[in-house]
């Protein structure tokens, strides 16, 4: 069980002879640089654009920093392992600002949708970039981070299952779509060796992975799951698990991990969130695209934070604007866009794709591997 306790939050890897061992030895980048970087707009613009038509979201600003005493700065989990970069902020203030680069926009977008007035079935989208200085750094893991952060306003008779999997299916058919016209650009991505997405992603709750494989740590399981289902959204991550471990950590404060969905799915099950996985071939792991989830009401706030043992949270201003009914309810989520533009153009390392430091080490790995990151 000790293994599992370790699985609970962070990457999977965490060594560079581990990175070195599943990078592949016959790699050849399918496109040239220039070509790639042609092909990594074509697909943020295809991506942007659809996932406003089939969410009805509008393109918003996002902050890089905002301060600390905010309290809309993402965690992350709720172990307090990845910490913000912080620093004092303004020049001729006494006190200067405390200033944090936002490692996610998950919970500057809630109060957001107020901002810009969104009414029920509207939301928005942003193209966020963060830093998580706490990530170990390897083949889809960066202390950089691009995201599409989306937000959209919900009913409280939305908050089920049935309307989240309708969520996740309009953003795998965006996902999908993306595949097949980035191949229409550059035909040689299309390889039988690397087979397309399928067309319907598999709905699953952790605990039914669990029940499947009850004495592997999660991204085991995962991996696991994803040889007979090649893209899944684990449903239910945040909650205790019948074997005394959450599936993955998740923090307190955005996504609903408590709320009891048994009469939906049948069996003893919590959650509105999860996660989009899928199997990347060229790498041979499994390939985190999306989290996102039905956001928390008051109630559940509550109860994720006693859990957390972060109840003095509820003094800061986000957490009193839910407490007090002052922002709308909603679900939303960010889509890795490095790892999506990675799957997309079946490129073996994340760098080849976004433009952030790497360790001396990962880069000799790199080259070779005959795999060029950028810098």
């Amino acid at each position: 069980m000790s293994d599992k306790k370790a699985d609970l939050a962070g990457p999977g890897i965490s060594t560079y002879p581990e990175v070195e061992k599943i990078l592949p030895n016959d790699y050849q980048s399918i496109l040239n640089k220039k070509d790639t970087q042609k092909a990594i707009y074509a697909v943020k613009d295809y991506i942007e654009k659809n996932l406003c038509k089939e969410l009805n979201l509008f393109m918003v600003q996002v902050p890089l920093i905002v301060t600390r005493e905010s309290g809309v700065n993402d965690n992350l989990d709720r172990d307090g392992s990845r910490t913000p970069v912080e620093f004092p902020c303004g020049l001729g203030i006494n006190p200067r600002l405390n200033a944090q680069v936002v490692q996610a926009a998950t919970k500057w977008k809630r109060p957001a949708l107020k901002q810009f007035d969104c009414k029920v079935g509207e939301g928005i989208n942003t193209d966020m970039r963060a830093v998580r200085k706490d990530y170990f750094l390897d083949h889809d893991h960066s202390s950089y981070v691009d995201q599409w952060d989306w937000e959209r306003v919900m009913t409280m008779e939305q908050r089920n299952l049935a309307f989240l999997k309708e969520i996740v299916t309009k953003i795998w058919k965006v996902i999908t779509g993306a595949e097949e016209y980035i191949q229409g650009m550059f035909p040689q991505l299309k390889n039988p060796k690397v087979p397309n997405l399928p067309k319907e992603l598999k709905f699953i709750h952790a605990e039914e992975i669990l029940e499947i494989f009850p004495d592997l740590p999660r991204k085991q399981r995962e991996t696991q799951i994803l040889q007979k289902y090649p893209a899944v959204f684990i449903i239910g991550i945040g909650s205790v698990l019948k074997d005394g471990y959450p599936h993955e950590m998740r923090a307190a404060d955005y996504d609903d991990w408590v709320t009891d969905t048994s009469k939906e799915s049948g069996k003893e099950t919590y959650g509105l969130n999860g996660d989009i996985l899928v199997w990347n071939h060229i790498t041979k792991r499994r390939h985190e695209l999306s989290s996102m989830g039905i956001r928390v009401i008051k109630e559940t706030l509550v109860k994720q934070l006693e859990i957390a043992g972060l109840s003095h949270y509820l003094e800061l201003p986000y957490h009193k604007a839910i407490m007090n009914d002052e922002i709308p309810l909603s679900v939303g989520g960010g889509i890795g866009q490095g790892r999506v533009q990675m799957l997309l153009l079946r490129k073996a390392h994340l760098g080849e794709v976004t433009v952030t430091v790497w360790p001396d080490e990962l880069k000799r790995i790199c080259k070779e591997k005959n795999i060029h990151v950028l810098e």
